[in-house]
């Protein structure tokens, strides 16, 4: 299986809706960050589907090493940036 590529070495902020699904990009390769755009194929990573509990601002995570997921908990402050762009796990 691929490491997750680091899409961006800060969170992004989302307007999610209530109730709505949508499916978070875990490997990085999406061109649609933070969510799936279907460049995982092959990657042996597959998105996280998650529905919106609440309509409203949301800050999720670029950088693929949160412990939150796909929430934001601060960890790309961990991530070098030369691994923008890069396969990378801490």
């Amino acid at each position: 299986m691929a490491l997750p590529i680091v899409a961006a070495n800060s969170p992004v902020r989302v307007q999610l809706e209530a109730d709505q699904t949508y499916h978070w990009c875990r490997c990085g390769r999406s061109r649609s960050q933070p969510f799936c755009d279907g460049s995982h194929q092959g990657t042996g990573i597959t998105p996280l589907a998650f529905t919106a509990k609440e309509t409203g601002e949301a800050w999720l995570c670029r950088c693929k090493q949160t412990h939150n997921a796909p929430n934001c908990d601060g960890t790309h402050k961990r991530v070098p940036d030369d691994a923008v762009g890069k396969e990378f796990a801490l």
